[in-house]
């Protein structure tokens, strides 16, 4: 996938910074993929403990909180990328209708702006995209 295809869709999953899902697979319920997907400085009892747009320093881990339904059985991936790279990507095994899972990352004082991650499947169709900006001290 070319940068450009890449982008085109990427942003069509983005509808006003909400979580936006593309259909199902083939053989899925129809409610089936992500339920809630957020950016967040903590995760307690599973859950985030607030929604992060914009992290600022000294703050320098961000975590990435995804709520997954009817998926069970299937391989789910957080793709963390940095002005269109690749930065790393942690797969989940999905064992439950209701399956909540996070990832973190912890960001570099010469990495100020905006990061993405994107949810995808195991074929690597996206689920979803959120987006965050990153400001370092001034």
């Amino acid at each position: 996938m070319n940068a450009m295809t890449r982008g085109s869709a990427v942003g069509a999953l983005l509808l006003a910074g909400q979580v936006a899902a593309a259909a199902p697979p083939a053989g899925l319920a129809p409610d089936a993929g992500v339920a809630r997907a957020q950016f967040t400085t903590a995760i307690v009892d599973r859950e985030p403990v607030d929604r992060v747009v914009v992290l600022q320093a000294p703050l320098d881990t961000v975590y990435f909180f995804t709520e997954l339904r009817h998926l069970e059985g299937r391989t789910v991936v957080h793709r963390w990328e940095y002005r269109g790279e690749v930065q790393s990507q942690v797969s989940f095994q999905v064992k439950g209708p209701r399956w909540r899972v996070f990832s973190k990352k912890r960001i570099k004082p010469g990495q100020p702006g905006e990061w993405s991650v994107t949810v995808l499947d195991s074929s690597g169709w996206p689920l979803a995209v959120e987006l965050f900006r990153y400001e370092p001290v001034p």
